[in-house]
């Protein structure tokens, strides 16, 4: 299975970008996909986590309402909709399925 991720990039505070992350290697169902991000000095966290047929969403509480999570299983896509960016949600975003990650795509928000 392989996960590839793009959309990231350097915005200023307030602005929006979009991920999408490409699933490919494996035709078997993938009931979560799940987005982290990890910033310098500090752990891995869970952004956002969606399941077939985008039902059963979960955000982390500090990207909730800016942030959306969508797949579009027919593409083999996850995508993350980034809106009302801040500093803080600079860090390197991965895409994860099951025990597969993506190689990470880095978002950069300046104040």
């Amino acid at each position: 299975v392989q996960l590839v991720e793009s959309g990231g990039g350097e915005v200023q505070t307030g602005g929006s970008l979009r991920l999408s992350c490409v699933v490919s290697g494996r035709a078997t169902s993938r009931p979560v996909m799940g987005w982290f991000r990890q910033a310098p000095g500090k752990e891995r966290e869970m952004v956002a986590t969606i399941g077939v047929n985008n039902e059963i969403t979960q955000y982390l509480s500090t990207v909730k309402g800016r942030f959306t999570v969508s797949r579009d299983d027919a593409k083999n896509t996850m995508y993350l909709q980034m809106n009302s960016l801040k500093p803080e949600d600079s860090a390197v975003y991965y895409c994860n399925v099951e025990d597969y990650w993506g190689q990470g795509t880095q978002v950069t928000v300046s104040s």
